[in-house]
């Protein structure tokens, strides 16, 4: 067990909440969101209980991938404001107390950028080597069969050199070749550039792509795929992602950031618990919080998800901090994927998990996914693959602030449109009722920053039958029960070799706030509670 008197740092304490800014407050009327209008909002999410913030991409961009295809990761997008706004910004995060994480995209830039159109200038330029270039087959086809994540090959012909390039994405976004020293260093100067300024961390994007199989081997067919998959899936990915060597990357960044006080590392990586724990490092050498996606992949289910947690806090390494994700900018949102009832119980699951949390803007009042119409589709992977319905869009639009007009989002038409309900659904309709999701947020949040055993307490699975799922969350001196039924229907909570007594200080039906329980609990469909236990001398 873990010395409760140790040092937390405030990545282990905090909770992390990710804005994707064209889509959380427009300032000058464009109908995007910017930097500026994330400054105007930054007390709702203090008020919140929020103590880091993630921003998705905010660099110059061609916006191919709405800035993930980076052409200068040392300056900012003239949508999102300047440089000027963006110190304001950092400023005003950390006048309040909180810290700021930028997203990092190292695998692959714009191919804007100046080092690609270097690159791409002739096959003896200095920097040639610095993308993954090569020959075609004797045929005239691609070196090997990898795919695009976004749809299609992995590879694009360039007509002036006569050799293919690699981009796992667009062919907008050529892939880095990481195994080149120099694009090491420079990247290692962008972190550098950006910690300087003060940045607290980073969300590396796609950390698990960074290093290519050095032969280029073919990958293998995918035994299980289905029609309705993204055409990526049809192969496994075991030369594209996830070598050896990117281990030696990921420790290179670490080192970096270990030169500075206090600075931490997200790293992005769907991969299954055994390998996704290879990348805290050897002697925590890696990254500080490879993103546990557990719950965006899991069946609703409570044996499912018990069993994953169990395995999750089995495998961690030594001294490897937990985290916990319930949604984010390429997954549908979590009231979508399991209706707005059980999108409580889920707020109430995510908060109370040992580990650190990330809540996706707009999950803490509920937010569900938007229909986008066919010929309003923007983004890349759904225009790419068009009728399998994969457009992230859905779960990018506009933060709900209010029952105006745009939902106070901004003064023009929004760059991706509103639900139909945003007049209900919105933060000034919900701060002063408390049955809200917000309200539940807020009143999670609050008691976990108050009580150690929720923030930085011990993890102990409890025996219970599906549907309901229960743990309990502990210090020396105090003790939470949590009990969350993960289904419609009514169920019990009566252990046969535990006895307990306690009071719900939380509840998603606020009226069993404040109840005593002993020994029994009875659940209504889609309940979930936070029960303070008491300490009883059979103890």
């Amino acid at each position: 067990m873990k010395d409760e008197n140790q040092k937390y740092l405030w990545w282990q304490e905090g909770v992390i909440y990710q804005i994707y800014p064209r889509s959380y407050q427009d300032s000058d009327g464009d109908g995007v969101g910017d930097l500026q209008g994330i400054i105007r909002r930054l007390d709702h999410i203090k008020s919140l209980g929020m103590t880091a913030i993630w921003i998705s991409p905010i660099f110059s961009s061609p916006m191919a991938d709405f800035g993930y295809d980076i052409s200068d990761y040392c300056g900012i997008h003239p949508l999102f404001g300047t440089m000027e706004d963006f110190d304001e910004l950092l400023q005003a995060v950390h006048d309040r107390g909180m810290k700021l994480i930028l997203d990092l995209v190292p695998n692959h830039t714009s191919n804007e950028h100046p080092w690609f159109k270097e690159s791409r200038s002739s096959k003896d330029n200095p920097k040639r080597d610095w993308y993954i270039w090569e020959n075609a087959n004797e045929d005239g086809s691609e070196p090997n069969n990898w795919l695009s994540v976004f749809g299609g090959s992995a590879w694009e012909w360039d007509e002036k050199t006569q050799q293919y390039y690699y981009h796992a994405f667009l062919k907008e976004q050529p892939d880095l070749n990481w195994r080149n020293p120099e694009v090491q260093e420079a990247m290692m100067d962008v972190m550098r550039f950006w910690l300087d300024k003060g940045v607290d961390g980073f969300r590396v994007d796609v950390m698990w792509h960074m290093i290519k199989d050095d032969q280029l081997r073919d990958n293998p067919t995918n035994p299980n795929y289905k029609s309705h998959q993204a055409t990526y899936e049809k192969l496994i990915p075991a030369y594209s992602t996830d070598q050896p060597e990117v281990h030696d990357i990921v420790h290179m960044m670490r080192k970096v950031l270990d030169s500075y006080d206090e600075r931490m590392m997200i790293g992005e990586i769907y991969l299954p618990i055994h390998k996704l724990m290879t990348y805290y490092g050897t002697d925590k050498n890696g990254a500080h919080l490879p993103f546990n996606f557990l719950l965006l992949s899991t069946d609703w289910d409570a044996g499912e998800i018990a069993s994953n947690i169990n395995q999750y806090e089995a495998a961690l390494p030594e001294g490897g901090w937990p985290n916990w994700v319930l949604g984010n900018h390429d997954q549908s949102r979590i009231s979508s994927r399991v209706g707005q009832d059980q999108a409580r119980v889920a707020a109430m699951l995510l908060l109370t998990l040992r580990g650190t949390p990330t809540i996706y803007y707009g999950d803490e009042i509920g937010m569900r996914d938007v229909p986008i119409l066919e010929e309003e589709v923007q983004d890349p992977q759904g225009l790419n693959m068009p009728g399998l319905n994969l457009s992230r869009d859905p779960q990018r639009t506009p933060m709900q602030w209010d029952d105006s007009e745009n939902a106070g989002f901004s003064s023009s038409k929004p760059w991706l449109p509103l639900p139909a309900n945003h007049r209900r659904v919105n933060v000034k309709a919900q701060a002063d009722d408390h049955d809200s999701m917000l309200a539940l947020h807020q009143r999670l949040l609050n008691l976990r920053q108050k009580e150690d055993a929720l923030r930085i307490g011990h993890y102990k699975p409890m025996e219970a039958q599906k549907p309901l799922l229960a743990y309990m969350r502990y210090t020396s001196d105090t003790r939470f029960l949590i009990l969350l039924n993960l289904s419609h229907k009514t169920c019990h909570f009566h252990p046969e070799h535990f006895q307990f007594e306690g009071s719900i200080e939380i509840d998603t039906l606020p009226e069993r706030e404040g109840t005593e329980v002993k020994d029994r609990v009875s659940l209504s469909g889609d309940e979930g509670m936070v029960i303070r236990l008491k300490h009883r001398k059979d103890q």
